[in-house]
């Protein structure tokens, strides 16, 4: 037994001079540099941990690190941006069905006649619409939704568990349709609206136990939960939209003025789905401000990207007319933006508004202005999105038109929408 023991070898740890030779190789060679012609300094924290022990030893060192930072957020292109944003889905709800009821009778020693005990069945779950302010798009609503079932009942009284209802959360100012008619605005955070009502749970022999039938047998069904087929639709909800011809400068306008980046380029339709930037004021207050895709004319006969995406600015409170200096006449844009809003909406165009005059950095901007303000009777604003000129205009006149609807909607019965 000794001797077997004595042929063991204990294993050998490797000695501190050698972990330390090897630690100021990988130096030297990160470095591409000779040991005799330049010294590198042995920080005394890994002198510790070499002479400690081989287990503390690591052949890591900071010249190997990588560079860590915080990684800059890209924008994400125009055509992400649409796979992400949804405004429109077709649901099918099926709430679910109640469980059945059972036809049991009680059982017990020295008890002949122990009558019925079968229980009811739970009701189904019924399907509920949540608007959810942190959900910007019905991107994540499925096309089926199926409720949970109620499960059935059992002997001895006992009742079948209710199924839990299911809540699909919805961004604000999502309208609920149904075959064209409107069946719910969901457009404050928190609200909800039933969709499908869940089954009524199927009943046990227990529930019909009269004095004229003392052993019934018969136990129902649970019914059957409710389906429907539902339109959903979402209605950007901001105070001020921005209306006008494909490339007039709308998105560029929306980054002077907000902190939204939507995408920006040199032709026309680059802006695909809406997007909504906050102007924030020094007293804390926010307006909210909704870009659109360019309307051209013959919206109103599905040309271009056609005008079913101006529900969009239904809730806007006033519009902003961006019109374009460099086109040849751009009073008549005025002219074709009312009239294809009207064709939409009538009286759409009558709500407050103001005529942004956009690309003053043109050389002709100038002689178009003069024109363009002898052919309107409103207010016209001179800005240039690319160099920001006059901007400060344009956000001091757009606070005044939200401080007059807050005034005027404070005095009625509808509450002011506030970001």
């Amino acid at each position: 037994m000794l001797a077997t023991l004595s042929r063991l070898k204990s294993p050998r740890l490797l000695s501190p001079e050698i972990f330390l030779g090897y630690i100021l190789g990988q130096e030297v060679r990160s470095k591409k540099v000779s040991l005799l012609t330049h010294s590198l300094p042995v920080s005394a924290a890994v002198r510790q941990k070499v002479t400690a022990g081989s287990r503390d030893v690591s052949s890591s060192c900071s010249l190997c690190a990588k560079v860590r930072g915080q990684p800059k957020k890209r924008e994400l292109s125009e055509k992400k941006l649409t796979r992400c944003f949804v405004d429109h889905r077709r649901v099918k709800l099926m709430a679910g069905s109640g469980g059945r009821g059972v036809s049991s009778f009680h059982s017990e020693p020295r008890k002949e006649w122990g009558g019925p005990d079968g229980g009811n069945g739970g009701d189904g779950g019924s399907i509920i619409m949540k608007a959810d302010k942190f959900v910007k798009s019905l991107a994540q609503v499925v096309p089926i939704y199926k409720g949970e079932d109620g499960q059935p009942g059992g002997s001895k009284n006992c009742y079948g568990k209710n199924g839990s209802s299911y809540y699909i959360s919805v961004p604000v100012g999502t309208v609920v349709k149904e075959e064209g008619e409107a069946l719910a605005d969901l457009s404050e955070h928190g609200q909800e609206y039933l969709a499908v009502f869940g089954g009524i749970g199927g009943k046990g022999n227990r529930f019909f136990l009269s004095n004229e039938n003392r052993a019934p047998m018969t136990a129902t069904r649970g019914m059957m939960g409710q389906e429907r087929v539902l339109q959903l639709e979402l209605r950007t909800m901001a105070h001020a939209g921005l209306v006008g011809f494909p490339n007039a400068g709308k998105s560029s306008l929306l980054r002077a003025i907000s902190n939204a980046r939507p995408a920006v380029a040199a032709y026309p339709f680059t802006t695909l789905n809406p997007h909504v930037g906050i102007v924030n004021y020094r007293d804390h207050e926010q307006v909210a401000v909704a870009d659109i895709p360019g309307i051209i004319r013959g919206a109103h006969l599905n040309r271009g990207l056609g005008i079913s995406f101006l529900r969009h600015i239904e809730r806007c409170r006033f519009l902003l007319y961006v019109l374009d200096l460099s086109s040849p006449e751009p009073w008549t844009q005025l002219v074709h933006l009312r009239y294809e809003l009207d064709q939409y909406e009538p009286g759409l165009s009558l709500r407050p508004q103001v005529i942004i005059a956009n690309k003053m950095d043109l050389p002709e901007a100038r002689e178009k202005l003069e024109t363009l303000k002898s052919h309107v009777s409103q207010r016209v604003i001179p800005v240039s999105a690319l160099t920001g000129q006059n901007t400060e205009e344009l956000i001091l006149h757009l606070r005044e038109l939200y401080d007059g609807y807050l005034q005027g909607e404070g005095s009625g019965e509808e509450k002011p929408k506030r970001w």
